[in-house]
């Protein structure tokens, strides 16, 4: 048998039962889940609707989200708010989260660099995203990237795979998409065009699939 690893023992043990979004939000600063809440500058938990019927979960905080505490506020935020708007919803209507709450990153100087969570950081930081699926109990989620499909579906995927597709996988229907910091990335204008209307048609489809029985 594995033994326990004392710098990851997981969340459950910071979740409240059976609570609201309020309630895991006001928990969430005390979570010991794993090591990444030493170095970052506080926890990063969510915003938006609490009774949305369609969430939207990122992968981590970045930098900048980080050091304002809410997520979705820094470039790939702006992307992100663009595509929403380009599919015709509401950031207000949306429960935006991640799938780790806390900014895992390397330092340059005096640059903070990005550095995808572990696998261990995922499973140590899923009983608040369950938690807060449970409270929120939307139609659609919205996995963007391949962390927050990891997270949500409890497997691998390749997002190329399967992504624009509504997975009937869980108690809520999953699609996933490109995490918006994808095109970002992109370096030719024609590609980041292509990649941002390509988010936009799976964020109309999980829209859509929010009204559909």
């Amino acid at each position: 048998m594995a033994r326990p690893d004392p710098d990851r023992p997981g969340a459950e043990q910071w979740v409240p039962d059976d609570a609201d979004v309020d309630a895991l939000a006001a928990a969430a600063p005390a979570c010991r889940g794993c090591e990444l809440w030493a170095p970052a500058t506080q926890v990063v938990f969510s915003t938006g609707s609490p009774t949305a019927r369609l969430v939207l979960v990122g992968e981590q905080p970045g930098d900048r989200e980080d050091r304002e505490g809410e997520p979705f506020v820094g470039p790939a935020g702006r992307i992100l708010d663009e595509a929403l708007g380009e599919a015709g919803i509401a950031r207000d209507d949306v429960y935006l989260t991640n799938a780790v709450k806390h900014f895992r990153f390397v330092e340059r100087g005096p640059r903070r660099i990005h550095k995808t969570p572990a696998v261990a950081h995922i499973r140590a930081c899923l009983p608040w995203l369950t938690a807060e699926l449970a409270a929120v109990r939307p139609r659609v989620v919205v996995a963007l990237g391949a962390t927050a499909a990891r997270a949500v579906l409890g497997r691998d995927v390749t997002v190329g795979e399967v992504r624009g597709r509504v997975l009937d996988e869980t108690d809520a229907r999953v699609v996933v998409t490109s995490h918006p910091s994808s095109v970002l990335r992109l370096r030719e204008k024609a590609e980041r065009t292509a990649a941002l209307a390509a988010l936009v048609a799976d964020l109309r489809t999980a829209s859509d699939a929010t009204s559909t029985p």
